[in-house]
């Protein structure tokens, strides 16, 4: 910044130039002279000018109070101003910054004029009384400023020919960025990582004056970490309490104890004082006589795992239940707790370990991972401990490995459900093309014989079709949204019918075995679909052997026994709920199944087989069935020990709630041509084409509509209808709305629903009188057979 030149006039206008090089002259030794100390060599320079100066004046010069001063350049005296590194400034008798050195301006800026600086309460007021102290004695001081950067001593003296200039020197200048590094650093790095460990911390004058605190102290005395606490009274922020503990003021008498701890580190009776403070909670009550071996008995009694460290950080005294969780053992117990962990976490509990070993009572909680159990973190907590002996930290462990078992299993049971309304979504729109694939290629065969160049094409088609349609009856099955046939049964009549398949199906290396237990409770299931869990459970028992001994085979025990609500209770299970089951045991003496694809078996499309060899919907089909049936499926095994599927089905009571499959009434054999008026509803234009072409070459009449909305407003315009056949998930109007609708009209109207979802999903919207149901996707043949056995049971009730 440019010095401010004020014009100073002088008292002899025709020596004007010798008389301002002479006051240049002085005003540079007066700045040598308040800037440098009082060097030897500009000491004596100045001391020659101020003379030749005073010659001059008393022989030239008029009196001095009536004359007015040469113009002073300024320059000169700003440039020997800047050698100093002290900041200066200087001002006039009105107040006015005429001039101002390097250090000044970088300290304020803006270059405001003493008093006016940015320094805390009261310090304007104390350099305005040190300026007019200065204009009446010659000079004043100003110790222990407070101002933003820190604390400066400031001198102010009463300067030029006319005794009309004050110079002000801010001393220490440390406090504005060069020097004194502990009050700088307290408000900056050196108190941020004090206030990281815990500690507290100011410099304090020793009139009791704040002249520099760390973020933590800033934080719990003033409120916030941006609290001007410089200048105010240290004493003034805390209290003292009927218990004789100190404590913030801020906080009140419920605020945590204080522990004051004064570093004196300057010599000197007015050097500041470096003061730490740190919370102490209340001492803990010490234990009964033999303390220790108290402590240690209270530790063993601890439900969860608990372990005693002394101040060096050894490993004292551990429970039980630490042992189990840290894997350590009381024969031969590890020396420090960091042994306990993997190598990238013995730093991380050392200095825990470390921060705590003073008694502090507040708990940390840090994340590890235990030497013992790698791929679980576990959380350990740490706290400082008192009235224990020699015990100076207690550190908790709590076994997670039962929780986070319970967490992967429902995350796995979300994900599953997740892919299931998936899987469901999926097959119940493929359903719908399948249906007009099928239908299509049954209308194409009417119209060719076998032998003819387009048969065997169409038969292909119809084939793969077929092999689809299975597949989507998986993903039903695995989504448990396929249509169930359930009967009351016992399991040993379903496993002798499938028995003659199996022993055809494992070949000769492999010996079956079957056990029937006592008491065996009736179950309620699909037979059909049961026969499938059973066969792919044993496919799979088959493989497996074969790939641990292709030439000597192996065993595959099929075993049925009653588990009561008794047996459940002692198992203790978390999934199974307490009842009676009838449960099916399917083991083998196989590979077995690695322990980290086991949790993975039931997920669709997962397999180990070789690629084109499996589909991966094998076991998430079996799950699907035994879920939908109301029963429970759990996998164990050992590697190299083959594997062992259980499936808990519940017992059936008579009267239990629950819908049996109707029974369609026989009636005289179904003609094989048909007559009378069918409305289809259909909204697939495809479904809706090809079902109106079957019905129609089977010689009934149909009229067809897109949804209900447009079926109800058929039937008004056309007489009565023999069927009513209708999809039963439509836009606009669904089919069970419309049928409600219709048989507001027509209450004894025969309904036939069709749908892709399967049935027990639909049952409650479905739940009417004289209905019948057809799943797709169905052949032509399928659906005139369904159509004819519809009309002929209308035919029998009445």
């Amino acid at each position: 910044m440019a010095s401010r030149s004020p014009p100073i006039a002088a008292a002899d206008r025709s020596g004007a130039a010798f008389i301002a090089l002479v006051a240049c002259a002085v005003a540079g030794g007066l700045v040598l002279w308040a800037v440098a100390d009082l060097r030897l060599a500009a000491g004596f320079l100045a001391a020659g000018v101020l003379a030749v100066a005073a010659v001059m004046l008393v022989r030239r010069m008029a009196p001095a109070a009536s004359a007015p001063e040469a113009d002073v350049d300024w320059s000169i005296a700003r440039a020997l101003a800047d050698a100093a590194v002290e900041a200066v400034a200087i001002t006039d008798h009105g107040g006015k910054l005429v001039c101002a050195n390097r250090a000044y301006e970088e300290a304020f800026a803006g270059l405001p004029t003493p008093p006016n600086l940015p320094c805390a309460v009261g310090g304007v007021e104390a350099l305005a009384a040190a300026g007019r102290a200065a204009w009446r004695d010659g000079a004043a001081q100003v110790p222990a400023l407070s101002l933003a950067e820190g604390s400066v001593d400031v001198t102010v003296t009463r300067a030029g020919a006319a005794q009309n200039l004050l110079i002000w020197r801010f001393g220490r200048p440390g406090a504005l960025g060069a020097g004194q590094p502990l009050e700088a650093a307290l408000a900056d790095t050196l108190g941020n990582r004090l206030t990281t460990a815990g500690i507290m911390a100011a410099i304090v004058a020793p009139d009791g004056r704040v002249l520099s605190a760390n973020r933590g102290l800033r934080l719990r005395a003033g409120g916030h970490e941006e609290a001007v606490l410089a200048g105010r009274d240290f004493a003034a922020l805390f209290h003292t309490g009927a218990d004789g503990a100190l404590r913030f003021a801020r906080e009140g008498v419920g605020g945590t104890p204080l522990r004051l701890v004064p570093v004196p580190h300057l010599e000197g009776d007015g050097a500041p004082l470096l003061v730490a403070l740190l919370d102490e909670a209340a001492p803990a009550p010490a234990l009964n006589p033999g303390g220790a071996e108290a402590a240690r008995a209270l530790v063993a009694l601890m439900p969860f795992g608990v372990a005693l460290i002394d101040r060096e950080g050894r490993l004292l005294h551990f429970n039980e239940a630490f042992g189990r969780v840290a894997g350590a053992d009381p024969a031969a117990p590890p020396l420090y707790p960091g042994d306990l962990v993997v190598r990238e976490d013995k730093t991380a509990i050392a200095d825990a370990v470390r921060r705590f070993t003073g008694g502090a009572a507040q708990a940390a909680e840090i994340a590890v991972r235990l030497s013992a159990r790698p791929d679980e973190p576990v959380a350990l907590s740490i706290t400082g401990a008192r009235g224990l002996g020699e015990a100076a930290v207690l550190i908790a462990v709590k076994d997670s490995g039962e929780e986070s078992r319970l967490k992967r299993e429902v995350a796995q049971a979300t994900k599953m459900q997740a892919v299931g309304q998936l899987a469901g979504g999926v097959a119940h729109d493929f359903n719908n093309i399948l249906t007009a694939i099928l239908g299509h290629c049954d209308l194409m065969l009417m119209r060719h014989a076998p032998g003819d160049s387009d048969y065997d094409d169409i038969q292909q088609i119809r084939a793969n079709s077929n092999r689809a349609a299975s597949l989507t009856r998986q993903l039903l099955a695995f989504s448990r949204q396929q249509t169930l046939r359930p009967q009351v049964l016992q399991l040993p009549d379903v496993i002798s019918e499938v028995s003659n398949l199996l022993k055809r199906l494992l070949g000769e290396t492999v010996m079956l075995e079957v056990k029937h237990g006592r008491n065996l409770g009736p179950v309620r299931a699909d037979p059909g679909q049961l026969e499938q869990v059973v066969m792919n459970l044993a496919v799979n028992a088959r493989d497996a052997m074969v790939a641990k001994s292709p030439r000597g085979g192996g065993t595959l025990t099929i075993q049925t026994l009653s588990v009561t609500a008794a047996d459940v209770r002692r198992m203790e299970s978390e999934i199974l709920p307490v009842a009676d089951y009838t449960a099916l045991r399917v083991s083998d003496t196989g590979t077995g199944i690695p322990p980290d694809i086991l949790p993975k078996i039931f997920e669709p499309f997962f397999t180990t087989k070789e690629v084109g060899k499996g589909t991966g919907l094998g076991l998430s089909t079996v799950y699907g069935i035994v879920k939908q049936s109301g029963g429970y499926i759990f996998a164990d095994s050992k590697p190299g020990q083959g594997a062992e599927f259980t499936i808990y089905l519940p017992v059936h009571r008579a009267g239990a709630p629950g819908r049996a499959a109707p029974k369609p009434k026989r009636a005289e054999p179904a003609p094989s041509w048909g007559s009378g008026t069918i409305l289809l509803v259909e909204d697939e234009d495809m479904v809706r084409a090809v079902a109106e072409r079957a019905l129609s070459r089977q010689g009934y009449g149909v009229r067809t509509a897109e949804h209900g909305e447009a079926a109800l407003e058929l039937l008004a315009q056309m007489e009565r209808p023999d069927l009513l056949i209708t999809d039963v998930v439509m836009p606009t109007m669904d089919g069970p709305t419309m049928v409600r609708q219709v048989r507001n009209r027509y209450p004894d109207l025969p309904i036939l629903f069709m749908s892709g979802y399967a049935e027990e999903q639909l049952r409650k919207s479905i739940d009417l009188d004289n209905v019948s149901f057809l799943p797709k996707p169905f052949s032509v043949q399928q659906l005139t057979e369904a159509a004819q056995a519809a009309l002929a049971a209308q035919v029998t009730t009445k």
